[in-house]
């Protein structure tokens, strides 16, 4: 495989073992965590502020202010849609539970491949230093292929339940209720596409990708959403482990593999 070098290693990321960004992340997480503990619209319950605080603090550790942007980005945008048409959603009885309040499930569901990347770009720099100049950008790029594969899920999801005006069954393309899992809708695969390019040209803005990672991003985001509408279609729920929150990490993982791979056979070939 020919050496990937991308701008991002250029860049001020806190791609060391040093304590201090570390430090940086723990307090600054703290304090937005408490800020929006006493808020009056609660995005997160208690316990999902504790692991989005470790969240946060893994991501500064490792991707600085940068990577952490990325993610807030994601929770803001993401939670808000939550919101969009809530008393429609809640009559209809397919808005999310707790009032759109993230729990610690949600927290990890979303963001624990974007977690594993970021790790493992420490652990490129400290085991693998030889190669870390071809692994970190393709672990960069598996980062925000999850984000923005999870905020497209979320987008299509949230606008298609709330505006949503024919939604087909993805299986059989017979027409189905909004809500229904693996059903798909015209205005929520338009919005799902544009939240996969906001936030991937956000990332590319930081530099935590090429431009050309923008194209890979939506197209992994695009195909794994299809693939997590096709697995709610058809066995979600048919197996006592494969709960929505698992469905969802699966959808990340693949959006971050799917990326990877379309870049790694791009580089390859060109």
């Amino acid at each position: 495989m020919p050496t990937l070098i991308f701008s991002a290693l250029s860049l001020s990321l806190p791609l060391s073992l040093s304590p201090t960004p570390w430090l940086i992340g723990a307090g600054l997480n703290a304090a937005l965590l408490g800020i929006a503990f006493f808020a009056p619209k609660k995005f997160l319950t208690p316990a999902g502020l504790l692991h989005a605080w470790l969240l946060g603090v893994i991501v500064w550790g490792t991707l600085g202010w940068q990577g952490y942007l990325v993610v807030m980005f994601y929770f803001l945008v993401g939670s808000s849609l939550t919101y969009v048409g809530m008393a429609q959603k809640e009559a209809e009885g397919i808005a999310e539970k707790r009032s759109g309040a993230r729990g610690p499930e949600n927290v990890w569901s979303s963001a624990l491949t974007g977690t594993i990347c970021a790790l493992g770009t420490l652990v490129s720099i400290a085991f693998l230093p030889s190669f870390a100049s071809s692994i970190v950008p393709l672990l960069l790029l598996g980062y925000v292929a999850s984000f923005s594969t999870k905020l497209s899920d979320t987008c299509a999801s949230e606008v298609g339940k709330a505006y949503g005006q024919r939604t087909f069954l993805i299986t059989t393309l017979q027409p189905v209720a909004r809500g229904t899992e693996g059903a798909v809708s015209l205005e929520g695969t338009l919005a799902g596409i544009a939240g996969s390019i906001a936030i991937s040209t956000l990332a590319w803005s930081l530099g935590l990708i090429d431009f050309i990672g923008i194209i890979w991003c939506v197209v992994a985001a695009f195909i794994a959403t299809t693939l997590e509408s096709l697995i709610g279609a058809t066995i979600e729920g048919k197996f006592s482990w494969l709960t929505h929150d698992v469905v969802n990490f699966l959808n990340t993982l693949i959006g971050a593999i799917a990326a990877i791979v379309i870049a790694v056979i791009w580089h390859w070939f060109s």
